[in-house]
């Protein structure tokens, strides 16, 4: 896989289903914060291993959604899934683009960089009519992989750093939510919390950088963050809980290879620290 390539076709990963080195992840959620239902529940790319985001790759017992887990957690839980250090990855998720490049970052940050997203995920591989099997012909042992993670923590950004920055205006935030949460003029997911946003930051919904659930190209990408970004500002990237950031955190690394700063914590943890509760 190329070094300079985020992302491969299901082409590409047909083509290479029996690379031994090649590991295909499955980072689908079981439910999204909107309720979202995918079309091809129960169909998986062969060889495909189920990763799972929220039980063993989030921090176990933290008080916000989807946070960032320890090294230990997560080298344990990747050596789980037979990851070696020298393994390929490639990983989709069932909703076109929606968690995968939530896997595609935390692997990036704990410096393994050969795993790419599969654009279009497993949806643009079932419409081609490739081959799928069902969950009960996933493999779900593996022998240990021997995963280290070289974890690049200044790629975390905090709540501490995030209210500094009110003042300091040191990066800039960008959204991915919807406009009508941003705006707070549409509710949060998460119904005890205000809609609205951080002061200073801009919304850039992810749904913007795909099309049918596909990247679209890097030149309409950075067209994009043209009209929004000056080249020498350093970006940080936000949503709900910090999953669908990673999409606009992508399609920067697509464009430009701009950042891979997230606000781990994101509107959850920002609204509930600063007391922004609903229907009080």
């Amino acid at each position: 896989m190329s070094a300079s390539q985020e992302l491969v076709s299901i082409e590409w990963l047909k083509g290479n289903l029996s690379n031994d080195k090649l590991i295909i992840l499955d980072a689908s959620p079981k439910k999204t914060a909107s309720g979202k239902v995918s079309s091809v529940n129960g169909k998986y790319i062969p060889t495909t291993r189920i990763i799972d985001i929220k039980n063993n790759f989030s921090k176990i017992d933290a008080p916000f959604p989807n946070t960032f887990p320890d090294v230990l957690q997560f080298e344990r839980e990747a050596r789980k899934l037979g990851i070696n250090n020298d393994s390929e990855i490639v990983v989709y998720d069932n909703l076109g683009t929606y968690s995968s490049p939530r896997i595609w970052w935390m692997f990036k940050i704990m410096g393994h960089d050969n795993i790419k997203v599969l654009n279009g995920g497993i949806e643009e591989w079932v419409k081609n009519g490739f081959e799928t099997i069902t969950k009960d012909q996933l493999i779900s042992e593996f022998s240990p992989g021997n995963f280290n993670c070289k974890f690049e923590k200044q790629q975390l950004v905090y709540f501490k750093e995030v209210m500094e920055n009110l003042k300091s205006k040191d990066f800039l935030m960008i959204d991915a939510r919807s406009k009508g949460r941003f705006d707070a003029e549409e509710p949060e997911p998460r119904k005890h919390l205000q809609s609205g946003h951080i002061p200073g930051s801009i919304n850039l919904p992810y749904q913007l950088f795909l099309d049918n659930g596909k990247f679209k190209s890097s030149f309409e990408i950075k067209k994009i963050f043209e009209q929004h970004v000056q080249d020498q500002e350093k970006l940080v990237f936000t949503c709900g809980s910090g999953m669908t950031a990673c999409i606009v955190l992508l399609a920067a690394e697509i464009a430009f290879k701009k950042s891979r700063f997230v606000y781990d914590g994101s509107w959850t943890e920002y609204a509930e620290l600063n007391g922004l509760y609903a229907n009080q």
